[in-house]
């Protein structure tokens, strides 16, 4: 295989992704540049997200194109290094990894700062360090990480930037990273690590042993119950988000909000019980969401 070829099935193996999240990537009704930047940013927070959960694809390409040496081709750590490294050269030089070269023209387009890519490495990087949070405020930390980029990204990306949106934006994108939590607490246990709050745990006398049952008791019921009216609460807070935009934008800003109060809904719905898999909403609560967000109602 030669470079070229290398470089094409990195992309691909991270781009194809798109289509399997919970929430639209760059959705058709965007403005062709808009898409063509948007899917560079997701490919960049789908990489590293891969590195940090080890979800690379087999064979270590990913690893050699950074310059890890064979035999940390498996140290998460360092291929996160190795990757931060390589975002430097994005703002000042030439990146080594094609899915940072494909992001190199946005950043640059669109004026973008090191910043939030920079806590998306961090979030991960944590992730290999922490496995677990003490408090509900300690978890909100993490998701200044992991989730707000994204959504100071999509902001930055098309023009719309301004601090009361970016405050609403990292309202939604909390929310949106507490939902996937809850609906991914079995998944999370398997690879050894919890985001339910272990003060809440406490609370509703939940050990760590019931997350691994087959199905949830009424305490881990009651537990993410209580994390669910949570995540709800801020994508409300983060709502008016939505109507302080126009046009196409405003469609893709109401799906990310329609999308976590749908999935909210969906937890309800398997009377909180997510721990024989991820409760998801079908595609007509997702509509009806939409459509209750774009008419600016709870």
């Amino acid at each position: 295989m030669t470079g070229t070829d290398t470089a094409t099935a990195l992309e691909r193996a991270t781009l194809d992704k798109a289509a399997r999240e919970n929430f639209p990537v760059a959705p058709f009704f965007l403005p062709r540049a808009w898409r063509t930047d948007l899917m560079a940013v997701y490919g960049f927070a789908r990489l590293v997200d891969d590195i940090g959960d080890g979800d690379l694809a087999p064979g270590g390409a990913d690893a050699r194109v950074l310059g890890v040496p064979p035999e940390r081709a498996d140290d998460r750590l360092a291929l996160l290094d190795a990757f931060e490294a390589d975002l430097g050269r994005v703002f000042e030089g030439t990146p080594h990894h094609p899915l940072l070269r494909r992001l190199q023209p946005t950043v640059r387009r669109r004026r973008l700062t090191p910043e939030p890519f920079l806590g998306l490495i961090a979030a991960n990087r944590q992730d290999q360090l922490v496995a677990r949070y003490e408090t509900y405020d300690d978890l909100r930390a993490y998701c200044e990480l992991s989730a707000n980029p994204i959504g100071r990204l999509v902001l930055a990306v098309t023009g719309t930037a301004t601090p009361e949106r970016i405050r609403r934006s990292d309202a939604v994108c909390t929310g949106l990273q507490i939902v996937e939590h809850l609906q991914d607490v079995a998944e999370d246990l398997g690879r050894d690590r919890v985001y339910l709050p272990a003060q809440d745990m406490k609370r509703f006398h939940v050990q760590e042993s019931d997350l691994a049952a087959p199905s949830a008791g009424a305490s881990v019921r009651a537990l993410v119950a209580f994390e669910a009216r949570r995540a709800h609460d801020l994508l409300n807070e983060g709502a008016p988000l939505v109507g302080s935009v126009h046009g196409r934008l405003k469609l893709l800003l109401a799906g990310f909000v329609a999308g976590g109060k749908a999935a909210v809904r969906a937890i309800a719905a398997a009377d909180f019980d997510v721990l024989p898999g991820p409760p998801k909403p079908g595609k007509l609560q997702l509509l009806r969401e939409a459509g209750t967000t774009l008419r600016g109602e709870g």
